[in-house]
Parts: C-alpha cells; sequence; structure tokens
C-alpha cells in the first residue's frame, strides 16, 4: 500500500501517517510535508526519488508526472492498467492526503499583490485530488483532517467501504470547486456597468459553520453557510450567552444587525420577522433604545434588537423587563454582559463587520435570481420639491431618516418618523394604502397621537391619492416617495390641498 501526502493544513497529518505506517503503508511526500513528517520520527520517500525528476520552476512542478497520476488514475480491476504500470515501473497509490494552498487567506491581506495572489494558487494539488476523486474505487481520498481518525481505522481493518470512499471523493471534487470558484471570482471583473460581474457562467461557495435544530419550520432541515475568507457578518458573530442560535436567529439577527448599520450616527433597531418594528437614531443610545422600543413595544416582545455601538451598561439596564430573543452588537461593557447574562434564555452575540457581499442571491424554481445590493447613497438635499411647499429643515432631516428606514423594511412598505425614530410602519401588503393604515394604526395605539406632525416615506410611488389623504388624516406633514406614476398630478394635487410638502426621490427601494 502506497499514500501521498501532500497538505498545506497539517492538523493531524502526523498521527494519520503514523497510523497507516503501521499497517505496512509506504509514505510519499512532498517540501513541507515531507519535513514535517520526517520530524515526527516517519520514514518518508520523497515525491522526487518517485518520479525521477528534481522540483522544478520553484515547487510549481513536482507531482505532475506520469509515475504520479498513473499511479492515481489506473483502475486496479482492469488487468491491462495493472499490466502497463508494471511495464513503465509504476507503483499504484491507494491513499491520497490533500489539501491546498491558502488562497483565501492571502487575497485577505489588505496588501496582496497579483503576483502573491498567482503565486498562491495551487495546481498538482487540485490535480491528484481531482485524480484521486475520479479513482475513487481504487483510491482514497481525504482533503478534510476531521476524517483521519475514522479512515485510518477503516484501514487498519483492511477496508474501506465503496460508500465511504464515494463520500470522501464527493467532498473532495466539492474543496476543489470551492477553491477554484474563489480564484474566479478574485480574477473576475467587478464593474457591474459592463455586465462582466454577471458572467455567463457562475458558481458560488461557502464553507458551512453551523447546523440549527431545523429551519424556518421544524420539519425543515437547515444550515448555516459563510463566505471562504470572511471573518464578520453574523454567521461569524461570538455568542457571549444564551441557547443556541436557531436557523431565523440568524436571519433575523442579520436584519437587526444590517439595520442598525445603516446610519453612520448611533442606532438601534428592534425586529421582528425580518422588519424593523423600532428603529431610532440618537447622540445617547440608552435614549435610542427607548424610542426604539416605543415605535412599537408589542411587536417588540420576543424579538431581536441590533446596535451599531458597543452597548452601555444604561442601556442594558433600561431593557430590563423586555424579552428579546436575541441582542447583537458590536461590542459591550463588562456590566452590561453581566446584566444581559441573567436572561437565560437570550442569545447575546458580538459581531463585526464583514466585506459586502457583491450579489444578493435567491433560489427560485429552477435556478437563482441575482442582483448587486441596494446600497444607493443619496443625498436628501437633492430630491426635487414637487408642492408649493418645501419641507422644512426638520422634516428633511426626518424624510432622510425615514427613506433609510423604509429600504429596510419589506414591500409595500411605509414609514412614519418623527426625531429620527421610527413611530410607525406598514410593511408586506399587497397595497399601499392599507400599509399607511397599519403604520397610523401601530403609531396611535392606545389612543395616542404620535403620528401628528410625522413624516412618511414610501418605498414606491403612490398610484392614486388615497395613500397621501389617509396619511395626512394621521396628521403627517411632509412625505418622501419615488414619483413616477401616471397619476403623479392628482397625488401632488392632494399633497397641495392637504398643506403636505411632497419630495421626489426618483429612486425606489423594493425589498421582497
Amino acid at each position: 500500500m502506497r499514500a501521498l501526502l501532500s497538505a498545506y493544513d497539517r492538523t493531524g497529518l502526523a498521527e494519520f501517517a503514523k497510523s497507516v505506517s503501521k499497517i505496512g503503508c509506504e509514505l510519499v511526500s512532498t517540501g513541507g510535508t515531507l519535513k514535517d513528517l520526517q520530524q515526527a520520527g516517519l520514514k518518508v520517500t520523497q515525491v522526487a526519488e518517485v518520479t525521477g525528476s528534481s522540483e522544478i520552476l520553484d515547487g510549481r512542478v513536482k507531482t505532475l508526472h506520469p509515475a504520479i497520476h498513473g499511479g492515481l488514475l489506473a483502475r486496479r480491476e482492469l488487468p491491462e492498467h495493472v499490466s502497463e504500470l508494471a511495464e513503465h515501473g509504476i507503483t499504484g497509490i491507494d491513499v491520497v492526503v490533500n489539501n491546498l494552498y491558502p488562497f483565501a487567506e492571502t487575497i485577505a491581506k489588505p496588501d496582496v499583490t497579483l503576483i502573491d495572489a498567482l503565486e498562491n494558487i495551487d495546481i498538482g494539488g487540485p490535480a491528484m485530488t481531482r485524480a484521486a476523486a475520479k479513482n475513487f474505487p481504487s483510491v482514497v481520498i481525504l482533503v478534510d483532517p476531521a476524517d483521519y481518525g475514522e479512515v485510518a481505522e477503516m484501514l487498519a481493518s483492511g477496508e474501506v467501504p465503496i460508500e465511504k470512499r464515494r463520500q470522501l471523493a464527493a467532498k473532495a471534487f466539492q474543496h476543489v470547486a470551492l477553491y477554484d470558484t474563489m480564484i474566479a471570482d478574485y480574477l473576475r471583473s467587478t464593474d457591474i456597468s459592463s455586465g462582466s460581474a454577471f458572467p455567463e457562467e457562475w458558481t458560488a461557495g461557502w464553507n458551512r459553520v453551523a447546523v440549527p435544530r431545523y429551519g424556518e419550520n421544524p420539519h425543515q432541515n437547515a444550515a448555516i453557510y459563510a463566505n471562504p475568507g470572511e471573518t464578520g457578518g453574523i454567521v461569524h458573530a461570538k455568542q457571549l450567552h444564551g441557547i443556541d442560535m436557531s436557523y431565523l436567529n440568524y436571519f433575523d439577527a442579520d436584519a437587526a444587525w444590517t439595520a442598525a448599520h445603516s446610519f453612520p450616527e448611533n442606532a438601534v433597531s428592534i425586529v421582528k420577522h425580518a422588519n424593523p418594528c423600532g428603529l431610532a437614531v440618537h447622540a445617547d443610545q440608552a435614549e435610542a433604545y427607548r424610542r426604539a422600543l416605543e415605535g412599537d413595544p408589542v411587536s417588540a416582545f420576543g424579538g431581536i434588537v441590533g446596535f451599531n455601538t458597543t452597548v452601555t451598561t444604561e442601556t442594558a439596564t433600561a431593557m430590563k423587563g423586555v424579552l428579546f430573543d436575541v441582542i447583537v452588537a458590536p461590542g459591550y461593557e463588562p456590566e452590561a454582559l453581566e446584566i444581559f447574562k441573567k436572561r437565560k434564555r437570550t442569545r447575546v452575540l458580538e459581531a463585526q463587520l464583514s466585506k459586502p457581499n457583491r450579489f444578493e442571491v435567491r433560489a427560485v424554481s429552477g435556478g437563482v435570481l441575482a442582483q448587486e445590493p441596494d446600497d444607493l447613497v443619496e443625498d436628501p438635499r437633492t430630491w426635487k420639491v414637487a408642492t408649493r411647499r418645501a419641507p422644512t429643515e426638520q422634516e428633511l432631516v426626518d424624510l432622510g431618516f425615514a427613506w433609510k428606514a423604509c429600504r429596510l423594511i419589506h414591500s409595500n412598505a411605509i414609514v412614519f418618523a418623527k426625531d429620527n425614530s421610527l413611530v410607525g410602519m406598514g410593511a408586506g401588503q399587497p397595497n399601499r394604502v392599507t400599509s399607511v393604515m397599519l403604520a397610523g394604526r401601530v403609531a396611535n395605539r392606545d389612543g395616542r397621537d404620535a403620528t401628528k406632525g410625522s413624516v412618511m416615506a414610501s418605498d414606491a410611488f403612490f398610484p392614486f391619492p388615497d395613500g397621501i389623504e389617509g396619511a395626512a388624516e394621521y396628521g403627517i406633514t411632509a412625505v418622501a416617495q419615488p414619483g413616477g406614476s401616471i397619476k403623479d398630478d392628482e397625488v401632488i394635487e392632494a399633497a397641495d390641498r392637504l398643506g403636505l410638502a411632497m419630495v421626489m426621490t426618483g429612486t425606489r427601494h423594493f425589498l421582497h
């Protein structure tokens, strides 16, 4: 039996090599792997001795040789293959252990050069991994150190079952496919305007980081995956306290995290079912939380709270008495964390910013939809005033806040806002009038008059004046909307008649 060992990640490799050498397996290796195994006291044959050729081109060529690939690809059940190996003096290879150069880690460095990236594109490794995986009935291929122990025991018992070999081959092909995907993504142009960022052939690759108990519902299986080389974002958040995260916890925590980080100022978001039901910006974090909670304290119960700054002890104290499933922030004051740890079930996450996703991907029957993120930067002072009355300075500030909030809420989205706080919202309705009614009803619950003096933002145009007229009944004073309806003139006329200021942003922000 012969094993070819050539791995960048050598975790557990020496132990595996010792196990298989005990059953008479000859070890063959290259470069750094060879030195590590020899230092572990193992007898190892250098690849150059097998090929009869020295490594050339700074190690770029070492395993690319018939003596290696013939030993990998020969089908042992075919007499003609076996005789051909003998004719050429080639020994079959029965086990391959390989994983690839750290391309993701290399390109993640801020000062990486193209030459650095190219030198960390593995060629020989993927070639021999694919060859071994293709011939898995004859060759056991290992790319994951987690498999070493089980396979070593199987080899010692005399047989690795064909189904296990097949599983290992699938893992090997996926390992190489992910590697190639990262390289293609790095080399591909990012100029979306030219269309080159959406290639005719496209693969996406992720690494599994968690397996929740189930998906959206108990009968659905689920998994959580991370972008290769990524260290930030919700999937990499450090859980400081609480019970295990669920699929929907990840989903909603990401919505809360994203909402809070949509504002450069100190912001607090409260999310329920992926929609911010509370959102506020204030110099004082505890006050921002109180204002966010006031947006809809009923819906906030059992929700997710997101912060874009370190949570203070004062804020943690203010949160007492309200049940939250998840709290996510970039950090916590020690006393604040101790307060949160008294909540038995609440998950407390510490997250860091992640690189923006190049694409948003959504599965549909027969394939996927892909688009660039809705990250357009807009200046409220460039919006077109459509009514006789222009917004006041304060109204324009609130309209800017409401417009940012609107893109975070599922369509048809309506946001009522005042003093950089969400006071009511309507989401996910088949018509805009119902969303207006829901926003007003939530804001004016229990006989309050919270909407008086508020502004309204709509993620898309008003097709009829009824949405404007309904908002005016709640005391709205100014409106931001994209415009573009064939009835814009009627909508503007209604706003003028009701004394409202209205701006046309010229952009739409649907979120389905």
